[in-house]
């Protein structure tokens, strides 16, 4: 069991299904203050979650923060509390970059407000849980690649100042450490297998 809050209200619950329906990924704090939000492109979906594509060029934001992406990524939005991407061509050399979340939700965008614009009729979104999970790539001085949990200093203070309850700190605590281990290890879907797959149809789109 992962942390979660109630989905959003308002919309009916629903999820793409045609690879390259375009995708509004959302997070938030705790306290309901925006995060991160992005585009990407629905790929499919498989035993982990419903995949998304990042081109290069993805333009990311949040409150005081902007940057577009130098390479493509993928990740996936599952049944779990948390949401992983894959980088490719990372400029500092980032495999996987792991937010540790709510269980993420799905809803369809009003027709009327996106359509005609192009943009996103689905919409994934999720609580960010401050833990982070994160692999680098091998090199001279770390054959064998970096893996760490980052933002622990990040998640204890906001434990407190957002009155995390104490089942979700534990939990997330869990889910950190749980994850860590299955990418330190590269079981599925943190292979290399898996990555190049889904890679393969962004690229395709």
């Amino acid at each position: 069991m992962s942390a979660q809050q109630p989905a959003d209200q308002g919309f009916l619950p629903s999820v793409p299904t045609e690879p390259g329906t375009r995708v509004r990924v959302r997070y938030r704090k705790w306290d309901e203050t925006p995060h991160w939000v992005f585009e990407g492109r629905y790929l499919g979906s498989d035993e982990h979650g419903r995949w998304v594509g990042f081109p290069a060029g993805t333009r990311f934001a949040r409150p005081g923060a902007r940057y577009r992406s130098s390479g493509p990524g993928v990740g996936f939005f599952g049944d779990v509390g948390w949401t992983p991407a894959f980088y490719r061509d990372h400029p500092e050399g980032m495999r996987v970059y792991s937010d540790l979340s709510t269980v993420p939700q799905w809803r369809r965008l009003p027709a009327g407000l996106f359509a005609a614009r192009g943009r996103a009729r689905f919409e994934v979104s999720a609580v960010d849980l401050d833990l982070d999970v994160i692999a680098f790539e091998s090199g001279a001085d770390e054959p064998r690649g970096q893996y760490f949990i980052d933002d622990e200093d990040e998640f204890a203070e906001h434990a407190v100042k957002y009155g995390y309850p104490a089942s979700v700190v534990a939990q997330v605590r869990a889910d950190a450490d749980a994850l860590l281990t299955a990418v330190r290890a590269g079981d599925p879907p943190y292979d290399e297998a898996t990555q190049k797959r889904w890679f393969a149809v962004l690229d395709a789109l």
